[in-house]
């Protein structure tokens, strides 16, 4: 199609399957290491200096940075490709596509659904910590009335946690917080949990487009970019799980998700079009990126916004009380958003 395809001579040049393998064999060992060292670092450095004064403000200092990382990545990287596959001139030109912005509709709808999974996470926390409380009471009025003895219940509240119910629900790393340090803590985790799964959306479009792509212009420039994209992408993801306080066993799995979906989606790119000779630049295929990452972008923004940015500038009490903390937290939010969108000349 006319004005669709490159120069002939550089197209021909560029498009050579042998090299485009090894350059992407090469890039799934450079990505994963990047990862792998993104995501893990705010993790170590975490229970490194857990005990350390200044480690709470260290903490919200370094959220910061990961949310200035995440909203660019969804304002910046994700999105603006969204829309350039969408209103390539293969779809463009095609009804529906030409007659309606699909890119920020399903942009919208991820917002939305972040928002419900949002609501109802944090109905669940809420219920679950009135539960919890609720529980504690019952096992301390037992133990008055078996006992006599207020103190020898409270204990045994306090040493075991609470009834069998309670165990179901809880995890035993919530054990010994108050209800509103405890729905703090629930949140924090729903909001890693979620943001992983965006992100997850992200890296598995990056990996799939790598791997079905055979042009070697285009994915040379990606493997240098691309492993500073998951390096910033893996601290601001890494920040959230910190501050969550998961267990060793679970933050062992969110870190290695992370690190091997782009890998695995370069290897199902790959495979695809070694089983189908799929093209990547098909209409079908970027129909199939333009929604994903529209979906994804939308879902990034939300969590950026209103579980990261919103949380720690206005319902923070520790930011509230110290207007140094709160100034430095927005130069880290503002140089984290930077060093993303600088990566967007490259990848």
């Amino acid at each position: 199609m006319a004005g669709c395809s490159l120069d002939d001579t550089r197209a021909e040049f560029c498009r050579n399957s042998t090299e485009a393998t090894k350059l992407k064999l090469v890039s799934i060992i450079i990505i994963l290491a990047s990862s792998a060292v993104g995501i893990s670092s705010p993790v170590a450095l975490a229970r490194l200096f857990a005990k350390s004064p200044a480690y709470t403000n260290a903490l919200l200092v370094i959220k910061c940075f990961a949310a200035g990382v995440i909203l660019s990545t969804s304002l910046v990287h994700v999105l603006p490709d969204a829309f350039a596959a969408l209103a390539d001139c293969q779809i463009a030109t095609r009804h529906p596509w030409r007659d309606f912005p699909f890119s920020g509709l399903v942009s919208l709808i991820g917002a939305l659904l972040a928002l419900l999974v949002d609501v109802t996470a944090s109905s669940h926390a809420t219920e679950d910590a009135t539960n919890y409380v609720r529980v504690g009471l019952e096992e301390v009025g037992k133990g008055v009335e078996k006992q006599n003895s207020p103190s020898s219940a409270i204990a045994d509240v306090a040493c075991h946690g609470h009834g069998h119910q309670g165990e179901e629900m809880i995890d035993v790393g919530l054990d010994g917080l108050d209800e509103e340090e405890r729905l703090v803590k629930l949140k924090q985790r729903m909001v890693s949990q979620v943001l992983e799964i965006g992100i997850i959306f992200h890296s598995v479009i990056i990996g799939l487009t790598m791997g079905m792509s055979q042009n070697q212009c285009t994915i040379r420039p990606l493997v240098a970019a691309l492993a500073f994209h998951q390096i910033f992408e893996g601290m601001g993801l890494g920040g959230c799980i910190a501050q969550a306080g998961f267990g060793l066993v679970t933050v062992g799995y969110m870190c290695l998700m992370f690190s091997i979906t782009t890998p695995i989606g370069i290897l199902l790119g790959m495979l695809v079009f070694h089983m189908t000779g799929y093209d990547d630049s098909s209409p079908n295929a970027l129909i199939l990126e333009g929604l994903l990452g529209s979906l994804s972008s939308g879902i990034l923004v939300y969590m950026a916004l209103v579980d990261l940015i919103a949380v720690d500038f206005f319902h923070n009490k520790t930011m509230a009380s110290n207007l140094r903390l709160k100034k430095l937290s927005y130069i880290a939010l503002v140089v984290g958003s930077a060093s993303m969108s600088i990566l967007a000349l490259w990848a």
